[in-house]
């Protein structure tokens, strides 16, 4: 699979691998507290110039990537990307993404997580994808709902988000209830 089949063309925008020239903009997007807020904690802020050299460093050589960055008039604002999981968890994969504050609301993440979703089971032995939401994300929770996923389980004080205990919202979608399929 060469990078240009995984270049997929958004109504606003498009999903591509990560590449050398990205990092100015990816570290200027990328470094904001609310995005910050929603993420893990190995995800950087501030999201320094050198965070973004070691990231799109380490995201622009695969053959069939798992990170795409989200392109909008010519600069990488978000990125949607999975890990398959091991062991027992093998045909599952958890889905995440962000996108800089300038772009939420317009409809941008739902179109990518379909897009995205259609990827992964089009080209993984992948049975079920699941996202991982931090309590008070709403935005984030309506996405994945209107992208198809339904909510399955709230880990209650799973997660630690600036010094306080948050529940976890799981979302999940099967590959036999995908629309793509």
């Amino acid at each position: 699979m060469t990078a240009t089949l995984t270049t997929f063309q958004l109504s606003t925008g498009r999903l591509r691998p990560w590449r050398e020239g990205d990092e100015d903009a990816l570290s200027h997007h990328a470094s904001n507290r609310h995005i910050w807020n929603n993420v893990r904690d190995f995800f950087p802020y501030p999201y320094t110039p050198r965070d973004a050299h070691s990231w799109v460093r380490s995201n622009k050589s695969y053959q069939q990537p798992n990170n795409l960055a989200i392109e909008i008039e010519g600069q990488a604002v978000g990125n949607i990307g999975f890990t398959v999981k091991d062991d027992i968890y093998r045909y599952n994969a958890e889905i995440g993404y962000w996108l800089s504050e300038d772009y939420w609301g317009r409809g941008i993440m739902t179109e990518a997580i379909q897009v995205m979703t259609d990827y992964i089971f089009k080209n993984f032995q992948v049975n079920r994808l699941f996202a991982c939401v931090l309590e008070g994300n709403i935005g984030s929770m309506r996405v994945l709902e209107t992208a198809g996923y339904q909510r399955e389980a709230i880990l209650r004080k799973a997660a630690i988000k600036n010094n306080q205990y948050l529940d976890e919202y799981i979302f999940a979608i099967l590959r036999a209830e995908h629309r793509g399929q």
